[in-house]
C-alpha cells in the first residue's frame, strides 16, 4: 500500500490558481520535506494531503482509499496532520494530556468523545517518549514553544498512523528548540513523514526525498541529494544561491 499518491492536482481559490497539476507519491519507508518560496502552495499542498482542503481536480489516495470514495472523517484517524493553524484551533482550556489524547478521534476539544484509562495510558506513554511527561496536567497555552511542539509531536502518534504531515514544526522555537526538535526528527523511526520548512538547515539528517514547488507547480521531486541543490533552489527562489551540504544539515547563502 502506497502511503499518499497524488495525481494532477491542482486548487483554485477564487480567481488565483494554487496548485497546478502537482503529482507526487509518498513511499513507504520515506521522508520527506517540501521545500520553496512564500505562496509556493506548500502549506496548501500539505491539507490536501491531509484531507482537509479538496482539490479543483486531480487524486487523492491516502493509506490506499481515495478522496470521494471514502469516510473522510474515518480516514483522518489515520492521518496525523500538525500545523500552526491547527495548534491554534485546539480548544486552549485542555492540558497537554488532553491535547494527545483528543488525536484519538482527531478532535481539537475533549467534550464530544469518551476517553478511556488506556486512551490516556498511551498520551502519557507518548508525552514521556517526547520528554515533556512533566507538562502532562498543564494547560497546553502556558507551555514554552518547544514544549507545546513536543506535545504536537506526540499527537501526531496517539493513533499509530500510516503517515505524518508537520507544517513548520519549528515556527516560533529558538535556535535551541530547533536543534531539539531536528535531532527528534533526525531519529525518526515511526511511519512516513512529510514536513514542511522554508530553511534549510531544518531538514533532519536521514530524510530521503525533497519536493521543490513554485508558483504551485513541482519545479523538482527526487531523493534530497539530487532535489536540494545550488540550480533547483536558486530557480525556487529566484536568487543565485549556494547550496551547501555537511555531515547531513544544508545550508543556503547568497553567491
Amino acid at each position: 500500500m502506497t502511503p499518499l499518491r497524488l495525481t494532477d492536482i491542482s486548487l483554485t481559490l477564487g480567481d488565483h490558481e494554487v496548485l497546478t497539476d502537482v503529482s507526487w507519491t509518498v513511499g513507504a519507508d520515506e521522508r520527506w520535506v517540501i521545500l520553496g518560496p512564500n505562496g509556493a502552495g506548500k502549506t496548501t499542498l500539505l491539507r490536501v494531503a491531509a484531507l482537509y482542503q479538496h482539490p479543483s481536480s486531480g487524486t487523492v489516495e491516502v493509506l490506499g482509499q481515495r478522496l470521494g470514495r471514502c469516510d473522510v472523517r474515518t480516514l483522518r484517524e489515520r492521518i496525523a496532520f500538525s500545523s500552526p493553524a491547527l495548534a491554534a484551533a485546539l480548544e486552549p482550556t485542555m492540558t497537554s494530556r488532553q491535547v494527545v489524547t483528543t488525536a484519538r478521534y482527531a478532535a481539537l476539544a475533549p467534550w464530544w468523545h469518551t476517553y478511556t484509562d488506556a486512551d490516556r495510558a498511551r498520551a502519557d506513554q507518548l508525552l514521556d517518549q517526547f520528554s515533556v511527561s512533566h507538562v502532562a496536567g498543564q494547560a497546553f497555552p502556558t507551555l514554552s514553544a518547544g514544549e507545546r511542539q513536543r506535545v504536537l509531536l506526540a499527537r501526531t502518534l496517539m493513533n499509530d498512523p500510516g503517515i505524518v504531515l508537520l507544517d513548520e514544526p519549528t515556527a516560533g522555537l529558538d535556535v535551541g528548540g530547533r536543534e531539539e526538535l531536528v535531532a527528534d526528527l533526525a531519529a525518526w523511526s515511526g511511519p512516513p513523514l512529510v514536513l514542511v520548512t522554508h530553511h534549510l538547515e531544518e531538514i533532519p539528517p536521514g530524510f530521503t526525498h525533497a519536493l521543490v514547488l513554485k508558483a504551485g507547480r513541482v519545479l523538482a521531486s527526487g531523493p534530497v541529494r539530487d532535489t536540494v541543490t545550488s540550480t533547483i533552489l536558486s530557480t525556487a527562489f529566484g536568487l543565485p544561491l549556494v547550496v551547501e551540504e555537511s555531515h547531513g544539515r544544508y545550508t543556503a547563502r547568497l553567491v
